[in-house]
């Protein structure tokens, strides 16, 4: 058997180390059971090992870089004698990414965000980062982790900005744990890639074409009538698709004009119903013992999904480009043209921070533009020469 090669672990000797094609771990000569790993990635982590009552036990220590090697030896002789006297070695020090995130999502997301949120945070998390990450100790996790990660995922840039955000959320509440050392997250240098916010504002004439198809999937008996119903309702308020179909008839106030929903995105809400909303919410069939509006085919449900009926109305409409939040845009983007201010619509949308809102400042300024060009051409009919006037109502037919 060879003879283990023992060093004595400093930062110089530590920092020379370089990566080979497998983990390796050199031990200290002066404390033993004290070494550090270095990894495939580079990455340099402290450990202990020990033997106590129940047996060896290993035991993470801390990664290079972020403790210095006499702090690492400090706190090893107190893990060791913790192991030999059978006590748990110190919990914060290793657990892996795939433990941390089992914790974050039971702990931390099921707790204080909402069931949609902790699936989409689930998803994430398991699909992409998990089977990367998982088996590594987050003491091991430096940038480079991090780098690779978001490397990997470079054709899906979004799945690819959404698993580093979450792995950095993870740290951020792994250092409020006291797992790993405030303002080491190796999350925060990574540069996310750059992504095309997907935006559709349907125009007067598009919106006339869903209004056919929904008129004329209905009278196929291919649409049914709650589903036609959340579609006009989408287009009349403004309302995220889930507002719509969670909604229930005791949140319907028609003779105040509103519904008042108690869980929004945004907490709770009051949105006001125009006559057409309205009309829309009177005309609509009620089931004796379904609580829900937008009523599903089985007594006491509710519509779940309404995206496979969605596909019919755009291939209908010939808008196969429409996705059904592109409606709440249009919303948006038909309340602009009327001359509403920003935070007029924010509070239509139910939006909390004024930047939410203003996504939709461009399309304020295109507004603005139009309105100007044709005040200009009212004013212009006063001032200019007939020939220069002409070319004044031109633009201004364009520009509208």
């Amino acid at each position: 058997m060879a003879r283990v090669q023992r060093h004595l672990l400093s930062n110089r000797f530590v920092g020379g180390l370089f990566a080979e094609d497998r983990d390796v771990i050199y031990w200290d000569r002066d404390l033993r059971g004290f070494g550090v790993r270095v990894y495939r990635s580079g990455a340099k982590v402290y450990l202990v090992q020990g033997r106590g009552p129940d047996g060896s036990r290993r035991a993470t220590v801390g990664r290079h870089g972020v403790i210095a090697a006499d702090e690492a030896r400090r706190r090893a002789e107190k893990l060791l004698d913790a192991i030999k006297a059978g006590e748990e070695p110190n919990k914060g020090a290793g657990p892996t990414v795939a433990e941390l995130a089992e914790r974050y999502l039971r702990e931390h997301v099921a707790v204080r965000c909402k069931p949609r949120t902790l699936k989409g945070y689930r998803q994430v998390i398991r699909r992409n980062v998990v089977p990367a990450l998982g088996r590594l100790p987050i003491a091991a996790i430096g940038r480079e982790h991090v780098a690779n990660l978001h490397h990997s995922l470079k054709k899906t840039p979004v799945a690819a900005n959404e698993a580093v955000g979450a792995l950095s959320r993870m740290f951020n509440q792994a250092e409020a744990w006291g797992l790993v050392p405030a303002g080491s997250n190796p999350c925060r240098f990574v540069t996310k890639y750059r992504t095309r916010r997907l935006e559709r504002f349907l125009t007067e004439e598009e919106f006339r074409r869903i209004g056919e198809a929904l008129d004329a999937l209905q009278s196929e008996d291919r649409l049914p009538v709650h589903g036609a119903a959340a579609f006009r309702l989408l287009m009349l308020t403004g309302c995220r698709c889930s507002e719509i179909l969670d909604l229930r008839w005791e949140d319907v106030f028609l003779e105040r004009g509103e519904i008042r929903l108690a869980d929004s995105k945004t907490g709770p809400r009051t949105v006001p119903l125009s006559p057409a909303a309205a009309r829309v919410l009177a005309e609509l069939p009620r089931s004796d013992g379904n609580p829900w509006v937008i009523a599903g085919r089985k007594p006491g449900a509710r519509l779940a999904h309404i995206s496979y009926y969605w596909y019919r109305v755009r291939a209908r409409a010939g808008l196969e480009d429409v996705r059904i939040h592109d409606l709440r845009h249009s919303f948006a983007s038909r309340a602009l043209a009327l001359g509403e201010p920003l935070p007029m619509i924010g509070k239509l949308l139910g939006h909390t921070k004024i930047q939410t809102t203003a996504r939709y400042a461009h399309l304020a300024r295109d507004s603005i533009m139009q309105s100007a060009a044709r005040v200009a051409a009212s004013i212009g009919g006063d001032i200019l020469p007939q020939e220069s006037l002409s070319i004044l109502v031109e633009g201004s037919r364009s520009e509208t």
